[in-house]
Protein backbone atom coordinates (compact mmCIF):
# COMPACT_ATOMS: atom_id res chain seq x y z
CA UNK A 1 0.00 0.00 0.00
CA UNK A 2 1.25 3.19 -1.16
CA UNK A 3 1.98 6.09 1.64
CA UNK A 4 0.42 9.27 1.54
CA UNK A 5 2.34 12.65 0.51
CA UNK A 6 0.97 15.56 2.19
CA UNK A 7 2.54 18.17 0.04
CA UNK A 8 3.74 21.02 1.09
CA UNK A 9 2.97 24.68 1.05
CA UNK A 10 5.56 27.94 0.88
CA UNK A 11 5.45 31.73 -0.22
CA UNK A 12 5.51 35.45 0.46
CA UNK A 13 3.22 37.13 3.14
CA UNK A 14 3.39 41.00 3.38
CA UNK A 15 2.22 42.35 6.40
CA UNK A 16 1.01 45.63 5.06
CA UNK A 17 -0.93 48.63 7.03
CA UNK A 18 -0.79 52.32 8.12
CA UNK A 19 1.83 52.82 11.04
CA UNK A 20 1.88 51.85 14.49
CA UNK A 21 -0.79 48.93 14.25
CA UNK A 22 1.55 45.94 15.33
CA UNK A 23 3.15 44.81 12.21
CA UNK A 24 6.23 43.78 13.80
CA UNK A 25 5.00 42.48 16.71
CA UNK A 26 3.00 40.49 15.01
CA UNK A 27 6.30 39.30 13.00
CA UNK A 28 8.09 39.07 16.46
CA UNK A 29 5.79 36.73 17.85
CA UNK A 30 5.19 34.27 15.24
CA UNK A 31 8.74 33.96 14.46
CA UNK A 32 9.43 33.28 18.28
CA UNK A 33 12.82 35.57 17.79
CA UNK A 34 12.56 39.42 17.99
CA UNK A 35 14.16 40.26 14.37
CA UNK A 36 11.67 43.28 13.85
CA UNK A 37 12.53 46.58 16.19
CA UNK A 38 9.50 47.52 18.27
CA UNK A 39 8.26 50.68 19.87
CA UNK A 40 5.41 52.58 20.75
CA UNK A 41 6.20 55.35 18.32
CA UNK A 42 4.75 55.27 14.88
CA UNK A 43 7.31 53.99 11.52
CA UNK A 44 9.66 52.45 13.57
CA UNK A 45 10.56 50.01 11.03
CA UNK A 46 12.72 51.43 8.11
CA UNK A 47 13.10 48.22 5.85
CA UNK A 48 11.60 45.20 4.70
CA UNK A 49 11.98 42.71 6.94
CA UNK A 50 12.06 38.87 6.13
CA UNK A 51 11.13 36.46 8.79
CA UNK A 52 10.62 32.67 8.12
CA UNK A 53 8.13 30.56 9.95
CA UNK A 54 8.40 26.72 9.22
CA UNK A 55 5.66 24.47 10.47
CA UNK A 56 5.25 21.05 9.62
CA UNK A 57 3.87 21.42 5.58
CA UNK A 58 3.96 24.18 5.43
CA UNK A 59 7.14 27.73 5.37
CA UNK A 60 5.21 31.60 5.48
CA UNK A 61 7.69 34.34 4.50
CA UNK A 62 6.54 37.19 6.00
CA UNK A 63 7.54 40.41 5.08
CA UNK A 64 7.24 43.40 7.83
CA UNK A 65 6.85 46.55 5.66
CA UNK A 66 7.42 49.97 6.93
CA UNK A 67 3.80 51.88 7.80
CA UNK A 68 1.90 53.15 4.56
CA UNK A 69 2.23 57.10 4.86
CA UNK A 70 0.18 59.59 2.03
CA UNK A 71 2.37 62.28 2.29
CA UNK A 72 6.25 60.96 1.92
CA UNK A 73 8.57 64.10 3.08
CA UNK A 74 11.64 63.05 2.47
CA UNK A 75 13.30 60.32 0.63
CA UNK A 76 13.41 58.34 3.43
CA UNK A 77 9.97 58.26 3.25
CA UNK A 78 9.62 57.91 -0.58
CA UNK A 79 11.89 55.09 -0.10
CA UNK A 80 9.69 53.35 3.14
CA UNK A 81 6.64 53.97 1.05
CA UNK A 82 7.80 51.79 -1.92
CA UNK A 83 9.19 49.07 0.44
CA UNK A 84 5.97 48.58 1.41
CA UNK A 85 3.92 48.54 -1.80
CA UNK A 86 6.97 46.42 -3.59
CA UNK A 87 6.82 43.83 -0.66
CA UNK A 88 3.08 43.82 -1.54
CA UNK A 89 3.07 43.61 -4.99
CA UNK A 90 5.70 40.84 -4.56
CA UNK A 91 3.95 38.71 -2.38
CA UNK A 92 1.77 35.56 -2.52
CA UNK A 93 -0.68 36.91 -0.28
CA UNK A 94 -1.31 40.03 1.70
CA UNK A 95 -1.84 40.13 5.26
CA UNK A 96 -3.79 44.01 5.69
CA UNK A 97 -3.27 44.81 9.68
CA UNK A 98 -5.36 47.71 11.36
CA UNK A 99 -6.46 48.57 14.76
CA UNK A 100 -10.18 48.80 16.01
CA UNK A 101 -10.49 52.66 15.62
CA UNK A 102 -10.72 52.88 11.72
CA UNK A 103 -11.40 52.57 9.37
CA UNK A 104 -9.68 56.27 9.27
CA UNK A 105 -8.06 58.16 6.32
CA UNK A 106 -4.83 55.94 6.07
CA UNK A 107 -6.43 52.17 5.86
CA UNK A 108 -8.75 53.97 3.10
CA UNK A 109 -5.19 54.95 1.39
CA UNK A 110 -3.69 50.90 1.92
CA UNK A 111 -6.94 49.51 0.90
CA UNK A 112 -7.23 51.79 -2.40
CA UNK A 113 -3.69 50.29 -2.83
CA UNK A 114 -4.09 46.78 -2.82
CA UNK A 115 -6.79 47.15 -5.44
CA UNK A 116 -4.39 47.74 -7.90
CA UNK A 117 -2.66 43.86 -6.34
CA UNK A 118 -4.52 41.01 -7.39
CA UNK A 119 -3.49 38.93 -4.70
CA UNK A 120 -5.95 37.29 -1.81
CA UNK A 121 -5.73 39.56 1.06
CA UNK A 122 -6.82 38.48 4.69
CA UNK A 123 -7.97 41.67 6.59
CA UNK A 124 -6.50 41.28 10.74
CA UNK A 125 -7.90 44.11 13.04
CA UNK A 126 -5.33 43.89 15.93
CA UNK A 127 -6.21 45.56 19.61
CA UNK A 128 -9.95 43.89 19.66
CA UNK A 129 -8.94 43.40 23.42
CA UNK A 130 -9.03 46.85 24.15
CA UNK A 131 -12.30 47.71 22.73
CA UNK A 132 -15.59 46.55 24.16
CA UNK A 133 -16.74 43.23 22.04
CA UNK A 134 -19.78 44.90 21.07
CA UNK A 135 -18.64 46.99 18.22
CA UNK A 136 -16.59 44.32 16.15
CA UNK A 137 -19.20 43.10 14.18
CA UNK A 138 -20.58 46.15 12.65
CA UNK A 139 -16.84 46.85 12.60
CA UNK A 140 -15.78 43.52 10.44
CA UNK A 141 -19.44 44.43 8.38
CA UNK A 142 -17.66 47.44 7.58
CA UNK A 143 -14.52 46.43 6.20
CA UNK A 144 -16.23 43.53 4.57
CA UNK A 145 -18.12 46.24 2.44
CA UNK A 146 -14.51 47.99 1.73
CA UNK A 147 -12.52 44.97 -0.14
CA UNK A 148 -13.10 41.45 -0.70
CA UNK A 149 -11.19 39.97 2.01
CA UNK A 150 -10.49 36.33 1.94
CA UNK A 151 -11.15 36.14 5.51
CA UNK A 152 -11.22 39.09 8.23
CA UNK A 153 -9.75 38.20 11.71
CA UNK A 154 -10.27 39.75 15.08
CA UNK A 155 -7.14 39.44 16.93
CA UNK A 156 -4.76 40.86 19.80
CA UNK A 157 -0.77 39.85 19.41
CA UNK A 158 0.16 40.78 22.57
CA UNK A 159 -2.50 38.68 24.45
CA UNK A 160 -2.19 35.56 21.70
CA UNK A 161 -6.34 36.13 20.44
CA UNK A 162 -6.82 34.01 16.79
CA UNK A 163 -3.35 33.91 15.91
CA UNK A 164 -3.13 30.48 15.43
CA UNK A 165 -6.64 30.81 13.55
CA UNK A 166 -5.00 33.31 11.53
CA UNK A 167 -1.84 31.81 10.35
CA UNK A 168 -4.36 28.47 9.17
CA UNK A 169 -5.64 31.00 7.22
CA UNK A 170 -2.88 32.27 5.50
CA UNK A 171 -1.66 28.34 5.12
CA UNK A 172 -4.79 28.18 3.16
CA UNK A 173 -3.88 30.58 0.68
CA UNK A 174 -0.67 29.84 0.30
CA UNK A 175 1.23 27.74 -2.78
CA UNK A 176 2.20 24.93 -2.90
CA UNK A 177 6.08 24.04 -3.44
CA UNK A 178 9.19 23.25 -1.69
CA UNK A 179 10.87 25.44 1.06
CA UNK A 180 12.85 28.37 0.34
CA UNK A 181 15.17 28.06 3.73
CA UNK A 182 16.08 25.49 6.20
CA UNK A 183 13.47 24.66 8.42
CA UNK A 184 15.33 26.06 11.35
CA UNK A 185 15.87 29.52 9.73
CA UNK A 186 14.13 32.63 11.28
CA UNK A 187 15.67 35.88 8.91
CA UNK A 188 17.59 36.28 5.92
CA UNK A 189 19.45 39.24 7.76
CA UNK A 190 22.98 39.28 8.67
CA UNK A 191 24.31 39.77 12.22
CA UNK A 192 25.24 43.23 11.62
CA UNK A 193 21.77 44.56 10.56
CA UNK A 194 20.06 42.92 14.16
CA UNK A 195 22.82 44.88 15.89
CA UNK A 196 21.61 47.71 14.21
CA UNK A 197 18.08 47.00 14.82
CA UNK A 198 18.41 46.13 18.48
CA UNK A 199 20.51 49.66 18.74
CA UNK A 200 17.77 51.27 16.63
CA UNK A 201 14.89 50.25 18.81
CA UNK A 202 16.73 51.54 22.01
CA UNK A 203 16.77 54.95 20.66
CA UNK A 204 13.11 55.00 19.90
CA UNK A 205 12.61 53.54 23.55
CA UNK A 206 14.68 55.72 25.34
CA UNK A 207 14.76 59.15 23.57
CA UNK A 208 12.13 61.60 23.32
CA UNK A 209 9.60 62.14 20.21
CA UNK A 210 11.61 63.81 17.60
CA UNK A 211 15.35 62.32 18.25
CA UNK A 212 14.76 58.73 17.52
CA UNK A 213 13.39 60.30 13.56
CA UNK A 214 16.58 62.00 13.63
CA UNK A 215 19.15 59.16 13.79
CA UNK A 216 20.53 56.24 11.54
CA UNK A 217 22.48 53.62 12.60
CA UNK A 218 25.42 51.65 10.98
CA UNK A 219 27.59 49.19 12.22
CA UNK A 220 30.98 50.04 11.23
CA UNK A 221 33.38 47.22 12.63
CA UNK A 222 32.40 44.07 13.33
CA UNK A 223 35.32 41.53 14.66
CA UNK A 224 34.69 38.82 16.00
CA UNK A 225 36.81 37.29 18.91
CA UNK A 226 38.80 40.25 18.99
CA UNK A 227 42.15 40.14 21.10
CA UNK A 228 42.54 43.56 21.85
CA UNK A 229 39.19 43.19 23.81
CA UNK A 230 40.11 39.88 26.16
CA UNK A 231 38.53 37.46 22.79
CA UNK A 232 35.23 38.94 22.72
CA UNK A 233 33.35 40.23 19.52
CA UNK A 234 33.94 43.82 19.18
CA UNK A 235 31.15 45.90 17.60
CA UNK A 236 31.59 49.92 17.09
CA UNK A 237 28.59 51.65 15.77
CA UNK A 238 28.07 54.91 14.35
CA UNK A 239 24.97 56.81 15.26
CA UNK A 240 24.19 59.80 12.62
CA UNK A 241 22.25 62.76 13.48
CA UNK A 242 20.84 65.71 11.53
CA UNK A 243 22.15 68.50 13.42
CA UNK A 244 25.38 69.16 16.02
CA UNK A 245 22.78 70.09 18.06
CA UNK A 246 21.53 67.19 18.53
CA UNK A 247 24.33 65.07 19.55
CA UNK A 248 24.70 66.30 23.28
CA UNK A 249 20.89 64.74 23.32
CA UNK A 250 22.20 61.68 22.02
CA UNK A 251 25.05 61.86 24.66
CA UNK A 252 23.31 63.26 27.54
CA UNK A 253 25.03 65.06 30.76
CA UNK A 254 28.30 63.03 31.27
CA UNK A 255 27.53 60.61 28.80
CA UNK A 256 24.96 59.42 30.83
CA UNK A 257 22.02 58.71 28.83
CA UNK A 258 24.83 57.02 25.50
CA UNK A 259 25.93 54.76 28.39
CA UNK A 260 22.53 53.60 29.34
CA UNK A 261 21.52 53.03 25.41
CA UNK A 262 25.07 51.02 24.95
CA UNK A 263 24.17 49.01 28.36
CA UNK A 264 20.81 48.20 27.19
CA UNK A 265 21.74 47.48 23.94
CA UNK A 266 24.75 44.99 25.03
CA UNK A 267 22.72 42.83 27.07
CA UNK A 268 20.13 42.33 24.23
CA UNK A 269 22.86 42.10 21.42
CA UNK A 270 25.06 39.49 23.89
CA UNK A 271 21.28 37.59 24.22
CA UNK A 272 20.69 37.77 20.25
CA UNK A 273 24.45 36.36 19.66
CA UNK A 274 24.91 34.11 22.64
CA UNK A 275 28.34 35.31 23.50
CA UNK A 276 30.39 38.54 24.88
CA UNK A 277 30.48 41.80 22.71
CA UNK A 278 32.62 45.06 23.78
CA UNK A 279 30.39 47.74 22.11
CA UNK A 280 31.28 50.90 21.20
CA UNK A 281 29.00 53.78 20.53
CA UNK A 282 29.72 56.76 18.68
CA UNK A 283 27.73 59.81 17.36
CA UNK A 284 28.62 61.37 14.65
CA UNK A 285 26.80 64.43 12.53
CA UNK A 286 24.98 63.83 8.76
CA UNK A 287 23.32 66.83 8.00
CA UNK A 288 19.79 66.09 6.27
CA UNK A 289 20.55 62.18 5.80
CA UNK A 290 16.62 61.58 5.69
CA UNK A 291 17.30 63.46 2.16
CA UNK A 292 20.87 62.53 0.65
CA UNK A 293 20.14 59.45 -1.19
CA UNK A 294 23.48 58.07 -1.37
CA UNK A 295 23.40 57.58 2.02
CA UNK A 296 20.32 55.78 2.21
CA UNK A 297 22.19 53.94 -0.20
CA UNK A 298 24.67 52.82 2.21
CA UNK A 299 22.07 52.47 5.02
CA UNK A 300 20.01 49.63 2.46
CA UNK A 301 17.01 51.40 2.77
Amino acid sequence: MEQSTVSKKSGYVSIIGKPNVGKSTLLNRLIGVKIAAMSPKPQTTRHRILGILTRENAQILFLDTPGIITKPKHELHKRMLKNAVDSAQEADVILFMTDPYGPDELDNYVIELLKDIKKPVICAINKVDAVEKTGLLPLIETYNKMYPFKEIFPISVTMGINIEELLDAIVKYLPEGEFYYPEDATTDKNERFMVEEIIREKLYNLYGEEIPYATAVKVDEFIEKDERHGGVDYIRVIIYVEKESQKPIIIGKGGLKIKKLGTYARKEIEAFLGRKVFLELWVKVHEKWRKDRQFLDRLSV
